[in-house]
């Protein structure tokens, strides 16, 4: 089974946190970090297990980096049944009822079209003191054992 990275970013942020996700599943998984800008929906491959990372952008707002790819997945609508996938999740408790909603919405789109979400649902807070590298390298350790027991 492979691991996949997508990460959807405005800033570059979210590119740095699947780096830092990676580094840590690198030794077990051997993870593909890909841009959502860049990946194609009809690549999605249910024996895949799919890590994302999605920051939120405006009023809570998929940033313009995941757009392209949750257009595609709107076109083509693929059956993601068998797919399991894990959420970090990127915000600010500052906008209090948009609060991480790029990383719901993406774990929506994937729900709605059968994939499984797996382990704990990530959601850094940019207001916090914690860096969002650091969180996702202490989330990956234990994605570690989700990734093993699928």
């Amino acid at each position: 089974m492979a691991t996949v990275i997508l990460y959807g970013t405005e800033t570059g942020t979210a590119e740095l946190v699947a780096d830092a996700i990676a580094d840590v599943l690198a030794a077990d998984f051997d993870p593909s970090i890909y841009d959502m800008a860049e990946f194609a929906a009809e690549d999605l491959n249910a024996d895949d297990f799919l890590v994302v990372i999605c920051s939120t952008y405006g009023e809570g707002e998929l940033p313009s980096g995941a757009l392209p790819f949750a257009d595609e997945l709107d076109e083509v609508d693929p059956d993601l049944s068998g797919m399991h996938f894990a959420v970090f999740g990127m915000g600010d408790s500052v906008y209090d009822d948009t609060f991480n909603r790029g990383g719901e919405i993406m774990a929506e789109m994937l729900t709605k079209r059968g994939a499984a979400q797996v382990g704990e649902h990530f959601r850094h807070d940019a207001s916090s003191t914690i860096k969002p590298t650091v969180a996702a390298a202490e989330w990956a350790q234990g994605l570690k054992s989700v990734i093993a027991d699928d």
